[in-house]
Parts: C-alpha cells; sequence; structure tokens
C-alpha cells in the first residue's frame, strides 16, 4: 500500500488552490496504488476548514500547531507525520513555500525530490514523476529509490477537483520544532500575486513576454489593454512571472491558464509549444516580435515584425483615435 501525503497551505480561512490540486493529484494517484492521499495543516485551521479537504479527496488530515507559512516547523511536522506513518510519497503544489518545504524535508529524510513536475502517473505499483527539461523542450521521467519520494509540482499544475465523500477526519499531531524551526517569524504575509487577475473571461487579451524587457515593459501592455477598453485584460507567459514581472494568476501556457478570447496579441512571446498549447484556441491571433523566426509567427493570424516598444505605443494611440471619433 502506497500512501501519499499533501501539505496543504491555508491563508485567511482558505486553502491555497494549488495545494487544493495537490490533494486532487494524490488522491487520485493513491487510489491508482492502492493507498490513500492524507494530507497536513499547520496553524490556526478549524475543524471546518482541515476536514474540507476530505472534498478533494483526502482521507484524513493531520493538524499540527506550528507557525503557518514557515518552512522548517513544517518540515518538522511533515518528517513526524512520514516517520510515524506508512507514506512512500509526499506531494506538494507549486509556489516557492512548497519548494523549500520539499527540499528541506527531502534533506531531513535523506529521500529522493523532484521539483517542477508538471505530471506524474502511476505505473507497476510506483510513481513516475515527469519535469520539463533543457528550456521545457524535453520531458525527463523520475523514479524514486529513496524510502519516500518528493513531488514538488509547478505552478498550476495540478488541477483542483471537488466531489469527495465529504470531510475528512481531523486529528491533531503533537511536533516538536526543532531549536533551527523556532528562529524565524513572520513579518507580514500575503498570498499569490494577482488573484484577482481574471484572463480566462476577457475578450481582449494582450499579453507579454520577456521580449518586453523588465516589469515596467507591462505598462505597454496594461495602456494597450485600457486603449481597448471593455472586457480586456493583459496576460504572461510563465518566463515572465517567475522573474516577477507580473502575477501568477495572469500566467497562460501548458502549467498557467488555458483562453480563447476573440483577440489575442501577444508581444514579445516566443511562442514555445508550453506556451502555445494554452491560447491557440484564440479566435484572432496577433503576434509583434522582432524575431522574424520567432514560432509564434507560424500559428499567428497576423504577424508583426519589428520593436514592440515603438509599435505598442503607436496601436495604443492609433485604437484611442479611432475610438474617439
Amino acid at each position: 500500500m502506497a500512501n501519499i501525503l499533501v501539505y496543504a497551505l491555508h491563508y485567511e480561512g482558505a486553502i491555497n488552490k494549488n495545494s487544493l490540486g495537490a490533494v486532487s493529484e494524490a488522491a487520485r494517484l493513491a487510489g491508482e496504488l492502492g493507498g490513500e492521499a492524507h494530507a497536513i495543516v499547520v496553524g490556526q485551521a478549524d475543524d471546518a476548514l482541515a476536514g474540507s479537504l476530505g472534498e478533494y479527496g483526502a482521507k484524513k488530515v493531520y493538524r499540527a500547531d506550528a507557525p503557518e507559512g514557515l518552512a522548517q516547523p513544517v518540515v518538522d511536522a511533515m518528517a513526524k507525520v512520514i516517520q510515524d506513518g506508512d507514506y512512500s510519497y509526499a506531494l506538494f503544489g507549486g509556489g516557492l513555500l512548497g519548494f523549500e518545504i520539499g527540499a528541506g524535508l527531502a534533506a531531513r529524510l535523506g529521500a529522493g525530490v523532484a521539483m517542477e513536475v508538471t505530471a506524474v502517473r502511476a505505473e507497476g505499483g510506483e510513481l513516475i514523476a515527469e519535469r520539463p527539461i533543457l528550456g521545457d523542450s524535453a520531458i525527463s521521467e523520475i523514479k524514486y529509490r529513496s524510502d519516500v519520494g518528493i513531488i514538488i509540482g509547478r505552478l498550476n499544475a495540478f488541477e483542483a477537483r471537488a466531489g469527495g465523500s465529504g470531510a475528512a477526519p481531523v486529528e491533531d499531531v503533537a511536533v516538536e520544532l526543532s531549536p533551527h524551526a523556532q528562529q524565524a517569524t513572520m513579518v507580514t504575509r500575503g498570498e499569490q500575486r494577482g488573484a484577482d487577475v481574471d484572463i480566462e473571461g476577457a475578450d481582449i487579451l494582450v499579453a507579454g513576454g520577456r521580449g518586453l524587457g523588465k516589469a515596467e515593459g507591462f505598462q505597454l501592455a496594461e495602456e494597450l489593454a485600457g486603449a481597448f477598453g471593455g472586457n480586456s485584460a493583459v496576460a504572461a507567459t510563465r518566463a515572465v512571472v517567475d522573474a516577477g514581472w507580473y502575477p501568477y494568476a495572469a500566467q497562460i501556457g501548458q502549467t498557467g491558464k488555458t483562453v480563447a478570447p476573440k483577440l489575442y496579441l501577444a508581444a514579445g512571446i516566443s511562442g514555445a509549444i508550453q506556451h502555445k498549447v494554452g491560447m491557440q484556441a484564440s479566435e484572432n491571433i496577433v503576434a509583434i516580435n522582432k524575431d522574424a523566426n520567432a514560432p509564434i509567427f507560424e500559428f499567428s493570424d497576423l504577424g508583426v515584425v519589428g520593436d514592440l516598444n515603438k509599435i505598442l505605443p503607436k496601436l495604443t494611440e492609433a485604437i484611442k483615435a479611432k475610438k474617439g471619433g
């Protein structure tokens, strides 16, 4: 029997959506292995919040009284539950905190770890993690030789699927925090950046890539979207959000959101296959890129080769003039 333990991050009375996706994925995989998916929450989570993970497939939820949002207390809590129980895998949704906890847990347990995982499958009674490599141009398949395998997903890699059998039982677990886990304190905290960005329902999307050069370059995209008015929004590629230039909630692609607006205007986006799968259903695709050989031109309805820093402002002015007339 291969049980899977999932860390469920929570904030202001809600479970993080990537954690919900990880619980759903763990439930699916554990079912195929003949085991169960369990979750662990840390900090002030009442029975209703913790138990709600049962709706996403968790058969049991552990609750540890320790600081939430800090990595080392969670490492202590998860290590205790895994060592006291019967777990073959630990699974994390995407996000920097999950990376830090997963790496710390791997070091603590001497466990194998795979990060930036985009898919997991059960095969021959074990899990195989898939991780993009070489600039996302190839997929590496990872098996585990250690007693516990640690899987850390990319942001948005796992889909949250409700429909479980109801609230899961909640079991409090006493954890003795290691000295170094008590050294850090939380100064301020915020949840996923840009959680209120809605790109899936927009009719017009202005999407920016690395060609915008820096975070400030997105002002050009925002001004153009504003000129269109109505139901328009700004989106971004994975490389951009990973660099911190724009909110994760605006990410389009294989590990982001899938969109199908009436107009998709891509500014400075090369058009790698991972991005294409998230926007290829758009009715009209217009691409602006200084590289005439950029892959995005292969599936665009209209391509403009040139400097977007000059083209976007002129396009914004033209749209404003047209609407004003």
